[in-house]
């Protein structure tokens, strides 16, 4: 009976933290994409952090498009270029 009241509560507290997981929402912060400057603006590949971190803003990305300082940055065919390679499709806002 213990074991399976600890199983019990060990299963809520994994199945809590999992749709804790899912429901985090993405902060928006366009610096975060500071390790894609070099391959956007030059012929360099991205990086692993670059990729990561264009997927991990890909739900800002229609947002930064809207934003007159950002938008020819994140518009640009670099930009366009980097998100392909990353295997991120470019917004269509």
């Amino acid at each position: 009976m213990k074991t399976a009241s600890k199983f019990a509560v060990l299963t809520v507290l994994v199945l809590l933290l999992a749709e804790a997981h899912i429901s985090v929402a993405v902060t928006c912060s366009a610096i975060r994409l500071s390790p894609c400057l070099g391959a956007i603006t030059s012929n360099s590949a991205p990086s692993r952090l670059c990729c990561s971190r264009i997927r991990e803003q890909k739900p800002c990305l229609c947002t930064y498009l809207k934003n007159p300082t950002l938008r020819n940055y994140v518009n640009s065919p670099g930009a366009k270029k980097v998100a392909r390679t990353c295997g991120v499709p470019y917004p269509k806002c």
